[in-house]
């Protein structure tokens, strides 16, 4: 029988961001305290000599996967829009020893989903599937990813 199973881990990170153009508070330098819910989706292992039998993902397998390319390198940097003049800052930061991350997009919840999706996406074992990600950006405020919406 091949039971589908949907696995979920949280992530919190610190991340600072500017939206250029943006005609609200955004566009001024801030930060959140974002939480990250990643969900996989895949067939737990039936082979009983395998030490992960029984596990779709280890959970510590995924948190390697999401740390490495999300989690330690966001958390507690400022995030740009490379094509705005916020390069500027952003140079002016580097050079003062502060962790820049420069993206070629809006910094919005919603982008950085997008960002994040591929990223994951190319770590994951053959076996499992990204099937969303949640990323909540305030106590009231998040954005969602999911696979089945994606053309």
């Amino acid at each position: 029988m091949n039971n589908k199973i949907r696995i979920t881990k949280q992530f919190d990170f610190e991340t600072g961001h500017a939206l250029y153009g943006y005609d609200g508070k955004c566009k001024n330098v801030h930060g959140h305290s974002y939480k990250l819910s990643v969900t996989v989706i895949g067939i737990p292992i039936n082979d009983t000599s395998n030490v992960k039998y029984g596990m779709v993902i280890d959970f510590g397998d995924l948190k390697k996967i999401v740390a490495s390319e999300i989690v330690d390198k966001f958390d507690h940097a400022t995030v740009f829009n490379k094509n705005t003049p916020h390069i500027e800052l952003a140079n002016e930061l580097e050079k003062r020893g502060h962790n820049v991350i420069l993206v070629d997009y809006q910094p919005t919840s919603e982008m950085m989903l997008v960002d994040f999706a591929k990223k994951i996406k190319n770590r994951l074992p053959n076996n499992i599937k990204l099937h969303s990600l949640k990323l909540q950006e305030t106590g009231s405020s998040h954005a969602e990813w999911y696979a089945n919406d994606q053309s």
